[in-house]
C-alpha cells in the first residue's frame, strides 16, 4: 500500500518553487511542471504510434512517475549543475535516488520498486519511452519560460538559457512526434490550453498552503490513481486507462473552472446542466485542437470520468464494477478509483493546509465531510481508510 512518506514526498511538489532565481509574474511550481510534462508525453507518443513507431505505455507512465521522485529529490539543484553532475557522478546519484526511494517503493505492489531501480541503472530499459518524456520535460520548460522571457531580457544569462532549451528541443527532431506538434500551431493549442490550468487555483474560496493548481491535482489523483490500480493487479490497459483518465478528469475546467462542489449539489438538475455544458463546450473547443481519431479516447477518459466504464460491441458501458472485465478487449476504465482518488487528494490538500496552521471552518468543515463520506469506501481489494487515517 502507499506510504505516508511517500504521499508527502508527490504533495512536496507543491512546494517547489521553479525560477526562483528569476523575475515571474507568478510562481511556477515543480508539480505543475511534472503534470504538464506528462499530458506533453502523451501528446508525443500517441503521435509516434500514429507514424508506427511503437510505444510502451507502461514504461512511459513509470518513467514519468520515476522522474517525478527524482526530480523532488534533486530540485535544489540549478540545471547546468545537475547536468554537470550527472555527466561525472550519474550512476551514484540514481543510486543514492533509488536508496532513499527504497523503502516507500518496495511497499508498493507490482515490483514498482525494481522497475524502478532498473530504469535508474540501466540506460538501455525503456529508451524510445525515455526520449519521449526528454522532450516532453524540455517543451513543457520552454512553456514556461515563453512566460517569464520577457520579464528577464535585461538579465545576465537569459540568452543562454533560451539557446540551451531550444537545442534540448532541437537534440529530439529525429521523433515525428515532435514536429507534428511544434509545427502544427492546432496541436501546440492543445499543449497550451492544457497549460493554462496551472493558472486556475483549487479551493478558491478558502486560503492555502500549498496553493495547489488545477493543473498540479490532476498529476496527484493520477499518480494516486496508477499506483492503486496495480494494488488492485490490474491489467496493463486498465492501469493506462486510469491513469490517464485521471490525468485528464478536470479537464473541461479549462472552459468552465473549478466550480465547487457546494454549488453544483445546491440545486437540484444543477450539476446534470454543469455536464451538458461542459460536454458542448469539448466537443467544440478542446477536440478540435487534437486530431480526430484520438476524439474517441479523450471522450472516455472525460465524460462521465466517475463512472466505471467497459467497451462491448464497440460501445461504452457503465457497470458496477470493473471485476470480471480485466481482459484487454473491455478496454475497462476504473471511474470510481479516479473519483475516490480525487476526493483523497482533496482530503490531504486539505489536511496539509491545518498542519500548516491555516485554520478556518471551511477547511475544517470539508476535511470532516470528506472523511465521512469517502474515506469507509472500499473498492475490490482497497481499503482507503488507512490513507485517509494518515491524516
Amino acid at each position: 500500500m502507499i506510504t505516508k512518506d511517500l504521499i508527502l514526498r508527490i504533495f512536496s511538489a507543491a512546494n517547489i518553487l521553479r525560477w526562483n532565481d528569476h523575475i515571474r509574474p507568478f510562481d511556477f511550481f515543480e508539480l505543475d511542471k511534472q503534470s504538464h510534462k506528462m499530458i506533453i508525453a502523451y501528446i508525443i507518443a500517441k503521435f509516434e504510434e500514429e507514424d508506427r513507431n511503437p510505444v510502451d505505455w507502461v514504461k512511459l507512465i513509470e518513467g514519468g512517475i520515476f522522474e517525478f521522485f527524482q526530480r523532488i529529490m534533486l530540485t535544489d539543484l540549478k540545471p547546468e549543475v545537475f547536468r554537470e553532475i550527472m555527466s561525472k557522478k550519474e550512476k551514484e546519484l540514481n543510486r543514492w535516488v533509488i536508496d532513499n526511494l527504497n523503502d516507500d517503493l518496495s511497499a508498493l505492489k507490482g515490483n514498482f520498486g525494481e522497475r524502478c531501480s532498473q530504469y535508474f541503472s540501466d540506460p538501455y530499459y525503456a529508451n524510445h519511452e525515455r526520449k519521449i518524456l526528454s522532450i516532453a520535460h524540455s517543451l513543457s520548460t520552454k512553456w514556461e519560460f515563453d512566460i517569464i522571457y520577457p520579464w528577464n531580457s535585461m538579465i545576465y544569462g537569459i540568452e543562454k538559457t533560451k539557446q540551451e532549451i531550444e537545442e534540448s528541443i532541437a537534440v529530439f527532431a529525429d521523433l515525428s512526434g515532435i514536429r507534428k506538434l511544434v509545427f502544427n500551431k492546432k496541436y501546440y493549442g492543445f499543449l497550451d490550453l492544457c497549460g493554462q490550468l496551472r493558472f486556475q487555483q483549487r479551493w478558491a474560496q478558502a486560503f492555502r498552503i500549498p496553493k495547489t493548481s488545477v493543473l498540479g491535482h490532476m498529476l496527484t489523483v493520477a499518480i494516486f490513481s496508477y499506483l492503486l490500480s496495480m494494488e488492485m493487479n490490474a491489467s496493463d490497459v486498465r492501469r493506462y486507462n486510469n491513469f490517464y483518465s485521471s490525468l485528464f478528469h478536470d479537464l473541461p475546467e479549462i472552459l468552465t473552472k473549478d466550480i465547487v462542489s457546494p454549488v453544483k449539489s445546491s440545486i437540484l438538475g444543477l450539476e446534470d446542466i454543469i455536464k451538458q455544458y461542459e460536454k458542448k463546450q469539448v466537443d467544440e473547443k478542446i477536440l478540435p485542437l487534437i486530431p480526430s481519431s484520438w476524439h474517441k479516447e479523450m471522450k472516455y477518459f472525460i465524460e462521465d470520468e466517475f463512472s466505471d466504464k467497459i467497451i462491448e460491441n464497440g460501445s461504452v458501458k457503465k457497470v458496477d464494477n470493473t471485476v470480471g472485465f480485466d481482459d484487454n478487449k473491455y478496454n475497462a476504465v476504473d471511474g470510481t478509483l479516479t473519483q475516490i482518488c480525487d476526493k483523497l487528494c482533496a482530503y490531504i490538500e486539505v489536511s496539509m493546509a491545518l498542519e500548516y496552521g491555516i485554520r478556518s471552518s471551511t477547511l475544517i468543515k470539508s476535511k470532516q465531510k470528506l472523511y465521512k463520506e469517502y474515506s469507509e469506501i472500499k473498492k475490490n481489494n482497497l481499503d482507503f481508510k488507512q490513507l485517509f487515517n494518515y491524516f
